[in-house]
């Protein structure tokens, strides 16, 4: 057996590190006690364990008594005068302390908040053990216009053949149901809807869910059930429940195989309250898990070591080949495979290849955002140290007559500067541990404090050192070069140059304050566009429930007549999609003196009678549905954009054939024409969508409440009714608007963020310029009082103040609205249905900066004004 200390090895530059600062005498003793513990980690945990304890290791040494330069019998003493002399000048100038340690907290938590949030979406699926080796199979076709879609629902009989054909390049392959699924479990009186993964059996130890009871091989039982933390508890409390029974849709037992952990947010799965077989949903039977003619699953692989996914993908397109149907032959269709690490942030195509999703952009805006506002901060910080330390001259000419050598001063410098960046950070670690609830509720996230991760601590270490050495490198250089003398005299001039950098870092901030408001601003208008659509239906005063009842089909005409009997409800109806979603779409239709080049799918959702009037659909022409007449079975209604895609002038009559290819074609006419429908995406164009009647083939209710009676009373009486007739599923409502509006949950996250990043850069931003303010007023004290006694006004002094800071706002308007014009342009041409960017926007925008800028400098400039000038000429 090899020994593995043979050829595994310590980090080399965590060993260099430790040798280069550690004192010799301790060295060979921590390196035996670190390899010692490297070894045996590696061994009985993982070598990225071992690896990571070791670097924790040797930063946990990065203190003052290990330091090889640091001498001990003087040093502490002077480590001691030093800290004194430092923390003297904080509480002497504290308003100066505040401005500058506040700054840069607001500045860092910024930054560790978008920094947590940007490794949160790195680490996307990361979970899952076989991270590198899980991919699924996509599908590509022609869209029908033009273009080329890709798609994720496939048959089971590819996923049976796939899993048949490539032993050799496939370890295993499992497949998923398509759809997500909202079932009732049900243990005793506690009855709960909850998202469910239906898969094959072996899924979840592909998966690697992490197990508290039981095991990933728990769903060997065709009717088993694998619960996740969250609802075992809420089923079973605190106690084991393996092999104990549920009950799916009150209608099937099914035996508890296991307990897993909950997923973490940044999983594809992370919804997955249970998991459970495939199979039950093709009602048990074996025959329908081979099937060609119905794309309803996703197919997801694991491979083996070093397969191709290009070589294997060409593989799989030509074994398929043979199995095509009629659809898939015209369509061209081929395949690939989606590596997990892209599932998130490589999710989106164009014309069939890989184009840069919202997320990865969303990723890139945050970064830079927050680089953005951690650059404020730390501009704010060396514009304030700077500034302050040209007051410091005469201080430094007297501890240089007393003896204070260049060394020691700068040593000095370096201190203050070490403190105010080490309290600015323990203050942003405050900040980050209020914030961090509402920024993961905000931004949905699942973020956990990042107490115990190495990483964040060496780039906390990292951070504090750097800024600690950049802000205090201008007074430990320049300073304590000055002649004692001359500092004395008072004969050092700093003249203008000396401000050109402290003005030109005034105008990057407010540039950057200034494109974040007009990209705050814009992200609202882009929101507000969407919302001010018009839908087509109207969801206020409408409730959907999706029943979780085996009897639900049978009892769904007395359910609508005792309700509507409760003067509770103007209108019910039936459907078998959601009324917001965008599922079922088919091919195969057909019409005299359609295109022959014409081979778009349509939206397709079978409705019942009342649903027009349940949902509110406005008709342009034609009719709805009526129960009484028996030839409307072979009826259809359309929507405008279907209408469009027709080329339909005069629709209603006209008869269109209806070819699947999985059943016997039918003709049906159509009856009348409905206004576009915003079912799916808010932000894109609206589907071509066919409705058929059917008063059986439908699982979702509307119910269009009376607008006369109170909400509150309207759903209590509806619930008592629902409970009556179907006492075994939860009364699980939802009212249609709120359906709605979480269509726009992604766009009102970056709206919110965006207003938080924007108003801490704001204040940054003025705090810096508040302090600057302060500092040049302070520095004109003397020119101040001799124009007062001279007969300046108030008003003259405050011009005079206040004219050069407002110039800088005006440049940096110049700069940050053509930038900021290029960049959400280009974001905004990513949505089909988008806003303008309005003039004013940037007007507000400028003019805003321009009023805040100004009201900060003016409490300064007025308080300078104000003062008495004979304080200020006493001393002439």
């Amino acid at each position: 057996m090899k020994n593995p200390r043979n050829h595994i090895t310590p980090p080399r530059l965590a060993e260099k590190l430790l040798l280069w600062f550690l004192k010799d005498e301790l060295a060979e003793e921590v390196l035996g006690d670190l390899d010692e513990k490297f070894y045996s980690t590696a061994e009985t945990h993982s070598l990225r364990k071992a690896r990571r304890n070791y670097w924790y290791q040797v930063i946990h040494y990065l203190r003052p008594f290990a330091f090889r330069f640091f001498k001990i019998k003087n040093s502490n003493t002077m480590i001691n005068h030093n800290f004194k002399v430092s923390y003297r000048q904080m509480l002497k100038n504290k308003g100066y302390s505040f401005i500058n340690v506040g700054g840069l907290a607001m500045g860092m938590v910024v930054a560790m908040l978008i920094g947590l949030w940007v490794v949160d979406e790195l680490n996307f699926n990361k979970y899952h053990k076989n991270y590198d080796r899980i991919a699924q199979i996509l599908r590509v076709e022609s869209n029908g216009q033009g273009g080329i879609a890709v798609n994720n629902a496939l048959a089971t009989g590819m996923g049976n053949l796939v899993r048949e054909s490539f032993p050799d390049q496939i370890e295993e392959l499992f497949m998923v149901r398509s759809r997500k699924q909202a079932p009732v479990i049900t243990n005793g009186d506690k009855k709960f809807r909850e998202v469910g993964v239906f898969l094959e059996e072996n899924g979840p130890g592909v998966l690697t869910l992490d197990m508290i009871y039981g095991s990933t091989e728990g769903l060997k039982e065709t009717r088993s059930v694998l619960l996740s933390q969250t609802l075992s508890k809420k089923l079973f409390g605190e106690e084991n429940p393996v092999g104990k029974t549920v009950k799916l849709n009150a209608d099937i037992d099914l035996l508890v195989g296991g307990v897993y952990k909950d997923l973490p947010k940044n999983s594809k799965f992370s919804d997955a309250a249970f998991f459970s077989r495939l199979l039950l949903l093709f009602r048990e039977n074996e025959e329908s898990m081979n099937v060609w003619n119905n794309y309803n699953i996703d197919i997801y692989v694991k491979l083996a070591n070093n397969v191709n996914h290009v070589q294997l993908a060409e593989l799989i397109t030509e074994k398929i080949k043979g199995h095509y149907d009629d659809w898939a032959r015209e369509s061209g269709q081929t395949f690939i495979l989606h590596p997990m690490k892209d599932w998130h942030l490589n999710s989106e195509w164009k014309d069939g290849m890989s184009v840069t999703s919202q997320e990865k952009k969303f990723v890139r805006l945050y970064g830079v955002i927050g680089v953005f506002v951690l650059l404020l901060a730390c501009i704010n910080f060396m514009n304030l140290s700077t500034a302050r330390s040209e007051k410091r001259a005469k201080e430094v000419g007297i501890r240089k007559t007393l003896g204070s050598l260049r060394k020691q001063l700068i040593t000095q410098f370096y201190m203050e500067s070490f403190l105010y960046t080490l309290s600015a950070f323990g203050l942003s670690l405050i900040l980050l541990w209020a914030l961090l609830p509402w920024f993961n509720e905000t931004s949905g996230k699942g973020i956990l404090a990042p107490w115990g991760m190495p990483e964040f601590w060496l780039a906390g270490t990292g951070f504090i050192l750097f800024t600690s050495f950049i802000s205090g490198s201008y007074p430990a250089a320049y300073l304590s070069s000055f002649k004692p003398l001359k500092a004395l005299k008072g004969g050092l001039k700093f003249g203008k140059s000396a401000s050109i950098p402290r003005k030109v870092l005034v105008v990057f901030q407010f540039t950057i304050s200034i494109a974040l408001i007009i990209g705050t601003i814009t992200v609202n208008n882009q929101i507000q566009a969407a919302k001010d659509r018009p839908i087509g239906y109207s969801p206020e005063g409408m409730i959907a429930i999706a029943p979780g009842s085996p009897r639900f089909g049978q009892q769904k005409e007395l359910l609508k007549q005792e309700i509507l009997k409760t003067g509770m409800a103007e209108a019910i109806g039936f459907s078998n999609y959601p009324v917001t979603s965008t599922l079922g779409w088919n091919h195969g239709f057909s019409w005299e003196g359609m295109d022959p080049g014409f081979d778009q799918s349509f939206n397709t959702i079978t409705i019942s009678n009342g649903y027009a009037d349940a949902v509110g659909m406005e008709f342009i022409t034609g009719r709805d549905f009526d129960p009484t007449r028996e030839t409307d079975k072979n009826a259809i209604i359309i929507n405008e954009s279907a209408m469009k895609a027709m080329q339909l002038e005069n629709p209603v009559g006209t008869v269109v054939r209806y070819d699947p290819g999985w059943r016997e074609a039918v003709n049906y006419t159509i009856i009348g024409v409905v206004k576009d429908m915003i079912k799916g995406d808010p932000f894109q164009r609206t589907d071509q969508s066919i409705m058929f009647l059917d008063q059986e083939y439908t699982s979702y209710m509307y119910i269009r409440l009376n607008p006369n009676v109170s909400t509150s009373e309207s759903i209590a009486t509806i619930g008592e009714v629902y409970r009556q007739i179907l006492p075994e599923a939860p009364f699980d409502f939802h009212f249609a608007d709120d359906q709605y509006n979480q269509k726009f949950e992604a766009e009102l996250r970056i709206a919110s963020l965006a207003r938080f990043f924007t108003l801490l850069a704001i204040l940054i931003s003025c705090l810096g310029l508040f302090g600057l303010s302060s500092f040049i007023a302070e520095q004109r004290t003397k020119e101040i009082g001799i124009r007062k006694v001279l007969g300046a006004s108030i008003l003259n002094l405050w011009k005079l103040l206040s004219k050069d800071f407002t110039l800088l706002v005006v440049i940096a308007c110049f700069i940050a609205i053509p930038l900021a014009y290029a960049v959400l342009d280009n974001w905004l041409n990513s949505y089909p249905v988008r806003t303008e960017l309005y003039w004013w926007v940037f007007a507000i925008a400028g003019f805003g900066a321009l009023l805040v800028s100004l009201l900060t400098v003016s409490i300064q400039s007025i308080k300078a004004a104000m003062a008495n000038p004979v304080r200020s000429l006493r001393s002439e």
